[in-house]
């Protein structure tokens, strides 16, 4: 029996100041979390539209994209990630809407409708548009756009050229291209409320929280603690990031053993094992793995574990214990391809004039050869992969399906009810979107296939796989908060069918896995604009110019860092202690030279010397049913469930680029906060903590960019030892004997 309950905002809300009401009929969410999180009324008298919202929107958004793509080429690389500009952009919010004049006017062209610079009060509806419009140009959140690393590689790896129009045309097809299909699929994994999308929940919050009235007239308000943790923060990054540069990397190990190689490539924070390394710098906290004040401590602890299993116990007994593939003649921890001999491959004296393999001089030089760590990561990427597939089927398959058939019988809940209010997106929109985005792709295709090389059939075999994917990942990401990742399946497949050609794979890559991402990043900010009642159109236009905008001016700061720093990303002819090492576009290359220019077969088939990883897939997929029938065998021992290999495996799914001194800083910042902070302070942690986040995030970035303009155009640095880097020469070396390397001894 149907019963009927009326939900009536309070009068003097600021966020629903007409106290609007609700209906509803059996319609709550059916998932607790969105009930205990989600609020369920709206109030559409709410102005979004706003001269603010577009202001800050913009403003935010080129900030984002040119602070992002600046230290995407940094040693330890700063993502500012949204929650940064969700909270950075709230008092300039209510400022503006204090000091702008509140004076109607009318536009011509839009009749007798008013406008003004200062509707009201600022709202959370426009704060959650500006928060969506800065974060529209990354792919789920990596801060820099996916494409933007090939034409990094093109010119700072592979010395040739690529114009400027198909480098713009690239980063903006492959970012949009996803967007098409994605909005088609918003009734099956947006507008249903089993498909609940965990990670919106916690924006969701933050919004809530940030607009509630601060009361507490003891206790310092989110504003102000946001303004001296930015202060403190900004101050301090001048001495790890310029007086005194040696504080970002401490491995007192190397200090002690100054001339033992064992000794350095176990301490060695950035070259080895980590054991003992720490830093005092927070770009090195929250490089590659986010902030770690955002994640939840369960989250941090798999990855601690996995982390310390592979890292600590897998990697010292295939390399000291077995010499797994003659480790022991190369660095333990390298993202560089090497010979037989531990010599750096010279991989520009096997491309010809064409752009591919020359397979007679790949014959001179011999097999490419891979540091253990940087084999074994590609190895546990493969169990990751599969893994992640099999445990999800085992754990969450009949929870999936069971909500993928609620969600086709159409039954609605409160929040697609209340969403009904709003005019939708036609349906012509996103179909005018995917025939532009794939026309202009192919034109890319066809006609500067000299620069791209990929064939026009290979991006409709992207597409279809993009596509293919997306509405299984939404599913899997709207239900149990993981989404597997194509990068690995789209090289090594396209590696196989379109051998030495690197560029061509790097783009499949790009347009087969980011179309997706995107889609999923896409339908994922339609969640959170669902749960924040905002506007579908609004929604649309703002992540579609949003993408516009941050793609151009990605594909500036790269364009103008890739003709302006000298030698940039090559670390062996940098200064000791330049940022400039791309260490993310290092590892971009060696893939492209892996999987598209020397071929998968070469490296892990017939004719390479790691065919055993492909063993991996199968450990990997085997794994979760192992732990699931289990579980069923013994069901009242709680603690297998807890046994999540696709995190287990993948913890190190960052490694390289990230280092071992960025998982020990990120899992002790993040214990420190999300479990002692949240268990004994948790009042503290609920007010200040995501507000310390983004603080911190902000007050580095600005530092940064302020010393790269006011001392590092000018080349004025300092020489001591101090700014000498981490004083661990001897990592980079192996151990075997009779084996030379530059700038290691030789072992007899």
């Amino acid at each position: 029996m149907a019963t009927t309950t009326t939900v009536t905002t309070p009068k003097g809300d600021p966020e629903r100041p007409n106290g609007a009401e609700v209906d509803e009929e059996d319609d709550l969410s059916p998932i607790e979390e969105v009930r205990l999180t989600v609020a369920n009324t709206d109030d559409p008298t709410l102005p979004v539209w706003t001269f603010r919202m577009w202001f800050l929107g913009l403003l935010s958004c080129a900030l984002l994209s040119f602070l992002n793509q600046f230290f995407a080429y940094r040693t330890e690389p700063l993502i500012i990630t949204q929650i940064t500009v969700q909270v950075a952009v709230l008092p300039i919010g209510h400022f503006m809407a204090a000091v702008l004049p509140t004076t109607k006017f009318r536009v011509p062209g839009f009749g007798s409708k008013e406008f003004s610079f200062n509707p009201g009060p600022f709202n959370m509806k426009e704060h959650v548009l500006i928060t969506i419009f800065a974060n529209a140009g990354s792919a789920f959140g990596s801060g820099s756009p996916y494409a933007v690393g090939i034409v990094n590689i093109i010119k700072a790896f592979y010395g040739r050229s690529i114009s400027f129009l198909a480098a713009w045309l690239l980063i903006i097809t492959t970012q949009v291209l996803g967007y098409g299909w994605a909005g088609l699929l918003r009734k099956y994994v947006v507008e249903p409320g089993h498909m609940w999308w965990p990670s919106t929940l916690v924006q969701v919050s933050l919004f809530r929280a940030l607009h509630e009235k601060d009361n507490d007239d003891h206790r310092l308000s989110r504003a102000k603690f946001f303004f001296i943790a930015l202060v403190c923060s900004f101050s301090w990054y001048v001495i790890p990031g310029y007086l005194f540069s040696t504080l970002s990397t401490i491995s007192w190990v190397c200090w002690i053993f100054s001339k033992s190689v064992t000794a350095q490539q176990i301490g060695s924070g950035m070259r080895g094992l980590g054991l003992g390394s720490f830093t005092l710098d927070w770009t090195v906290v929250a490089s590659f793995l986010f902030s770690p004040l955002i994640s939840p401590f369960f989250a941090i602890a798999n990855v601690f574990v996995g982390y310390a299993l592979i890292v600590w116990v897998v990697i010292p007994i295939a390399y000291w214990g077995f010499n797994v593939y003659g480790a022991n003649r190369f660095p333990i921890f390298s993202s560089h391809l090497f010979t037989n001999q531990g010599q750096i491959y010279n991989i520009s004296a096997i491309v010809n004039n064409q752009f591919e393999i020359n397979l007679e001089d790949y014959q001179k030089q011999g097999r490419i050869h891979l540091s253990v760590f940087f084999a074994l990561t590609y190895g546990f990427g493969f169990a990751t992969i599969a893994s992640t597939i099999t445990h999800v089927a085992c754990f969450y398959g009949r929870e999936i399906m069971e909500r993928y058939r609620a969600s086709s019988q159409r039954k609605e809940d409160i929040h697609t009810k209340l969403m009904k209010k709003y005019e939708d997106i036609p349906s012509w929109w996103f179909y005018l979107l995917l025939v532009l985005s794939f026309v202009v792709s192919l034109v890319l295709c066809i006609f500067l296939n000299n620069q791209v090389q990929m064939p026009w059939w290979g991006l409709l075999f992207a597409a279809a796989l993009a596509f293919g994917f997306t509405l299984p990942i939404s599913i899997i990401t709207a239900t149990t908060n993981q989404t597997p990742g194509l990068n690995i399946i789209t090289e090594y497949v396209f590696g196989l069918i379109y051998p030495g050609r690197p560029i061509a794979n790097v783009c499949f890559k790009t347009y087969g896995y980011i179309s997706m991402a995107q889609a999923v990043s896409f339908l994922s900010d339609f969640k959170l604009g669902h749960y924040m009642k905002i506007p579908p159109r609004s929604m649309f236009l703002v992540q579609f110019i949003g993408t516009m905008l941050a793609g151009t001016i990605n594909i500036g700061v790269a364009w103008w860092l890739l003709n302006s720093v000298k030698n940039i990303c090559h670390d062996e002819l940098l200064p000791e202690g330049s940022p400039w090492t791309c260490p993310g576009d290092r590892v971009f290359f060696d893939a492209s030279v892996i999987w598209g220019l020397v071929g998968p077969k070469r490296i892990f088939g017939s004719l390479g010397n790691y065919s055993a990883m492909n063993w991996f897939f199968l450990a990997g997929g085997l794994g979760p049913v192992l732990v699931w029938l289990l579980h069923k065998a013994f069901p009242k021992q709680s603690w297998i469930p807890l046994i999540n290999l696709p995190v287990l495996l993948g913890a190190t799914g960052m490694m390289p680029p990230a280092t071992a001194l960025n998982y020990n800083a990120w899992v002790i910042v993040g214990t420190i906060f999300n479990f002692f902070v949240f268990r004994y302070r948790k009042q503290w942690w609920q007010r200040y903590n995501y507000v310390l986040s983004a603080a911190l995030d902000a007050g580095v970035a600005f530092m940064a960019v302020l010393l790269y303009f006011s001392l590092g155009l000018e080349n004025k640095s300092l020489d001591w030892w101090g700014t000498q880097g981490e004083h661990c020469p001897l990592a980079k070396c192996p151990t075997a004997k009779g084996i030379a390397v530059d700038g290691c001894p030789v072992r007899r």
